[in-house]
């Protein structure tokens, strides 16, 4: 760990102010903690962006939430660092059946918590129907909902958890009977909304698990401390049943919200991976060698609050989607080489996105006049919320420019702290909400997915039967045109019809990290990038 860090930890450890996790536990350290020999491993640190929502995988939702999950938490499968593909993981090994609609796991032997209790296919069980009990409120509680039979009716409509069908057929034999032919549901696997949970832990201490002293994980790396608005630093897991492959004795999350002052750890040598990039240098920075770009499954655009008295106009809604040129917002304001979108799904595949209202600012004109708002006159002023980050801001303020120029109207910005923005965006106050989706599996219905009524991420409060119809008419459907004739459909209804939402751009990944100092970490479509395996060359 470089000096400064440190520093800070040294001076809070004399105040007394950290957050130590574990068990049973001696000083400073969590149960199930590594207790052997770090020679020849490397600390490593990294810039995530901001302060996370929480650590228990039932309430998180954020990229940087996920980077610390997959170091304390491992699924039944998890994400290969090249190609994002499911590999096993709590899991060995799994079969489907002839038709596809059951798929049957077959637990590790002997694996276990940090604290050293058993993980057997009665946790996964549990774990799951946790996740869908509609007390738990977890946001992703729609994805096993989609996928599973009778998750959802679980879920959103007052069945028991013995409509879930999920069984533990022994201690090592895991079965899920999916809704039909899921093409995608391995891969979906990895996600943490199906991330095995210490129920023994969660049973004892409820909500207060993830508190000092009872905090329990199954990942490669366990809770050292965890000082919020500063920085988490997890160590090895010497219950983690591939610790072999786990080379770091230290990773450091520090939430750096300034991507200049990122930049400028990094190249000072105090972290070893940043996650945000300074726009303002962008042009400089395409020419360093630590600067990694590639293509990315996953689309920027603005939530619309469906409910609104005002933006429920379909009009209205068009008219602010169609009177921008994205191109020229990427050229001038990103320059990251993003793609322009008119659609929310980013072509995956074979599938083809929705043709999208396009960019036609005369046509833009004529609907807001039709709407009843001649060059903005007589609408309020809209607001924007954005989460803290120097490209969210000057997007925000592109738009801002670009909408009272070319219509008449206003809008104002508000930038929010990542929690609160979160909470925010999913209120009725929200007019306008900056988000951003990266894949979680590649398959276009993890995006569309998104606008489902009553999903746990459908922030705009986006409904209409038809389209809920088509997607989960899809959900039961093998890969193939015919799926994708149906997605489309759906995207069709929701994004050119409805507008929705307000697409901006397909994502590329941009990252800043020294690989020919780190070994193991890959760029990949959706910018996923598991700690195991990772090492100093």
């Amino acid at each position: 760990m470089k000096k400064t860090i440190v520093t800070v930890v040294c001076l809070l450890i004399a105040a007394g102010a950290l957050y130590a996790g574990g068990g049973s536990q001696s000083s400073g350290g969590q149960a199930g903690g590594s207790s052997g020999s770090t020679a020849g491993k490397a600390e490593f640190v990294i810039g995530n962006g901001t302060e996370i929502q929480s650590i228990d995988p039932s309430q998180i939702e954020g990229v940087p939430e996920h980077r610390v999950y997959m170091a304390l938490f491992e699924g039944l499968v998890v994400n290969d660092p090249k190609t994002n593909k499911a590999q096993p993981g709590v899991a060995e090994s799994w079969t489907i059946s002839a038709d596809g609609s059951v798929i049957t796991f077959k637990i590790r032997s002997g694996i276990t918590w940090s604290d050293g209790t058993p993980i057997t296919a009665q946790t996964v069980v549990d774990s799951w129907l946790h996740h869908l009990n509609p007390a738990t409120a977890s946001n992703y509680a729609y994805l096993p909902g989609m996928v599973v039979k009778g998750a959802d009716l679980y879920n959103t409509q007052g069945g028991k958890p013995s409509d879930v069908a999920i069984r533990a057929v022994d201690a090592s034999t895991f079965e899920v009977t999916l809704v039909g032919n899921v093409p995608y549901a391995i891969d979906m696997f990895a996600h943490y909304a199906f991330s095995p949970l210490p129920m023994h832990a969660i049973n004892k201490f409820g909500s207060d698990w993830i508190k000092p002293g009872n905090f329990v994980s199954n990942g490669p790396f366990v809770l050292q401390e965890w000082i919020p608005n500063d920085h988490l630093t997890v160590v090895p897991n010497d219950k983690y049943w591939n610790k072999a492959n786990v080379h770091l004795s230290k990773i450091t999350f520090l939430p750096i919200e300034d991507t200049n002052t990122a930049y400028q750890a990094f190249k000072n040598g105090e972290i070893d991976w940043s996650t945000n990039i300074p726009l303002a240098i962008i042009d400089q920075l395409k020419l360093d060698k630590d600067y990694r770009v590639a293509t990315q499954l996953g689309s920027y655009f603005y939530y619309i609050n469906m409910n609104h008295p005002i933006l429920k106009d379909v009009r209205l809604r068009k008219a602010l989607s169609m009177s921008f040129d994205r191109q020229e917002l990427i050229d001038r304001v990103v320059k990251g080489g993003q793609v322009p979108a008119f659609a929310l799904v980013p072509p995956i595949g074979d599938y083809k996105p929705a043709t999208g209202t396009g960019y036609d600012v005369a046509a833009a004109k004529r609907l807001l006049a039709e709407a009843g708002y001649p060059e903005g006159r007589g609408l309020p002023t809209f607001t924007i919320i954005y989460n803290t980050l120097d490209s969210h801001k000057v997007i925000a303020e592109y738009l801002q420019q670009v909408w009272k120029t070319n219509l008449g109207v206003n809008v104002t910005l508000q930038n929010l702290e990542w929690a609160t923005f979160l909470e925010e965006r999913k209120t009725s106050r929200m007019e306008l909400g900056r988000a951003g989706w990266i894949a979680d599996y590649a398959d276009a219905q993890n995006f569309l997915d998104l606008l489902i009524t009553g999903g746990g991420n459908n922030d705009g409060h986006y409904s209409d039967p038809e389209y809920d119809r088509l997607i989960r008419q899809a959900s039961a459907m093998p890969g193939g045109p015919a799926r994708d004739a149906v997605l489309r459909q759906a995207e069709e209804i929701a994004v050119t019809r409805d507008q929705a939402v307000i697409p901006i751009y397909y994502y590329v990944s941009q990252n800043i990290i020294d690989l020919d100092k780190w070994d193991g970490w890959y760029t990949n479509p959706q910018d996923t990038h598991p700690w195991v395996g990772i090492r100093k060359k």
